[in-house]
């Protein structure tokens, strides 16, 4: 079992940055793929950004290529979502979650836990 929660979200200019935190808790952490994907009002959740158990493997949604950063720290059993120059169609509900495997997935099927979200909103 592994818990996740979510912290950082705020509400911030267009243009500027946030860094979105996902704490984890439970069986170890360093044995998980974890990813961020995100939900607007009216629409479906989307990826935006994997890492892979040891960090050396990243993937990225092309909307955000560029101005966000995945990270992790394994000593902290922590994830964290670097976005900078943000713009106001980044505003959603971001949810951390994290897969029963090593390696990075894309797909919302493949991630197993997920948190509760932190609201990110980017006002223009």
């Amino acid at each position: 079992q592994v818990q996740l929660v979510e912290s950082g979200g705020e509400l911030v200019q267009a243009g500027g940055s946030l860094r979105l935190s996902c704490a984890a808790s439970g069986r170890t952490f360093s044995s998980n793929a974890m990813g961020w994907f995100r939900q607007a009002p009216g629409k479906e959740r989307e990826f935006v950004a994997a890492i892979n158990y040891s960090a050396g493997d990243t993937a990225y949604a092309d909307s955000v290529h560029g101005r966000f950063t995945i990270s992790r720290d394994n000593a902290k059993n922590t994830c964290y979502l670097q976005m900078n120059n943000l713009k106001s169609e980044d505003t959603a509900v971001y949810y951390c979650a994290a897969r029963l495997r090593y390696s990075i997935a894309t797909a919302i099927k493949d991630f197993f836990y997920w948190g509760q979200g932190t609201q990110v909103t980017v006002s223009s």
